[in-house]
């Protein structure tokens, strides 16, 4: 199943089959809404689909059952501080990704045991005044050796200068919205 790390990802809060067929079979999805229960035959559903579509499918802050409906694996982030993050037995191809915001974060998710780690916000967005940009994404991405995802208010107009930083990839909500198949052009 996972013969490599995906480069982009894209986060989605409801199941939308014509927006997810619309994306490259490249972009990760991962399922993120935290003002609602997880409902399991939705994720089923969403499993199902995203299988039958060639589509990689997480599922955000729930390891047990990511690893129990047998998902691509599960999006840790940076909130969830557990270091206990290998109980149940664990598929071969089931890949933990997390998100960091400082170096402690940083530690904490190499402890987690992520392969892929999302360091944010990267650029200014509407909604947060405080932001990385460039250098200060890479000077936090030197506390590290895992793979960096760049996350946080990537645009078509500053996509470009994400080849400036260390980033392997990048993950995008609006982006991918606005461009669906748009990754191999980029980085």
């Amino acid at each position: 199943m996972h013969n490599y790390l995906p480069r982009f990802f894209t986060f989605i809060k409801t199941f939308d089959k014509d927006y997810i067929k619309k994306l490259d079979n490249n972009i990760g999805i991962i399922y993120r809404n935290y003002s609602i229960n997880y409902d399991k035959k939705l994720i089923e559903k969403m499993r199902n689909f995203c299988k039958k579509n060639n589509k990689k499918f997480y599922l955000s802050n729930n390891i047990v059952l990511a690893k129990n409906l047998r998902l691509d694996g599960v999006y840790i982030p940076s909130f969830n501080s557990l270091l206990n993050t290998d109980y149940l037995n664990q598929k071969k191809n089931f890949l933990k990704i997390g998100s960091a915001h400082s170096v402690k974060e940083i530690r904490i998710k190499e402890k987690q045991g992520v392969k892929l780690l999302f360091i944010s916000p990267l650029f200014k967005k509407k909604e947060k005044k405080n932001y990385l940009d460039c250098v200060k994404f890479n000077n936090l991405a030197m506390h590290t050796s895992l793979k960096i995802i760049a996350l946080g208010g990537i645009n078509k107009k500053n996509i470009s200068r994400i080849k400036l930083t260390k980033a392997y990839g990048f993950a995008s909500i609006t982006f991918f919205k606005e461009n669906p198949t748009l990754t191999k052009e980029i980085l």
